[in-house]
């Protein structure tokens, strides 16, 4: 399983956001360069965050995202299951295979897709920015800011 480049942002915006507890909100432009994502792309993960209220987002002059889910209780497995608009690993019906009706392969798949869900579950977003991975967060939004502050 591989996850989609959609997801990868989508967990990156996050991971950003739940570092910034302070105002002013981070900026879509930032968090597009921190990742070196195109900014219609970002755009559209943003935009799909926070249509499922995942994050606040402002447009305008002082406008701009930030977190609006409690970072404890946004867990990585349900984050992903909800990005990864892609229910199936293997398309049966889609490639026309002839073993669709006795084969035990897609069963075995949901299975392995399901464990992989389920044990994303274990981590909620505050535990994957702890640590190490949060420091790094903020150094970079402290350098961004540094380096807009002297541009």
């Amino acid at each position: 399983m591989k996850l989609t480049r959609f997801s990868d942002i989508g967990l990156r915006v996050l991971m950003y956001l739940a570092r910034q507890t302070r105002n002013p909100p981070v900026t879509v432009a930032e968090v597009s360069s921190q990742f070196d994502v195109p900014h219609n792309h970002m755009v559209k993960v943003v935009g799909a965050l926070a249509k499922m209220g995942w994050i606040d987002a402002t447009r305008g002059r002082n406008g701009g995202i930030r977190l609006s889910a409690d970072p404890q209780q946004l867990s990585i497995g349900n984050v992903l299951r909800t990005l990864e608009v892609e229910a199936e690993v293997l398309d049966c019906e889609g490639i026309g295979c002839r073993l669709s009706g006795d084969c035990r392969l897609r069963e075995a798949l949901r299975f392995g897709v399901e464990a992989f869900y389920t044990a994303m579950n274990q981590y909620s977003l505050s535990e994957i920015i702890a640590g190490n991975t949060g420091e790094q967060i903020a150094v970079m939004h402290r350098t961004f800011l540094i380096n807009r502050t002297n541009a």
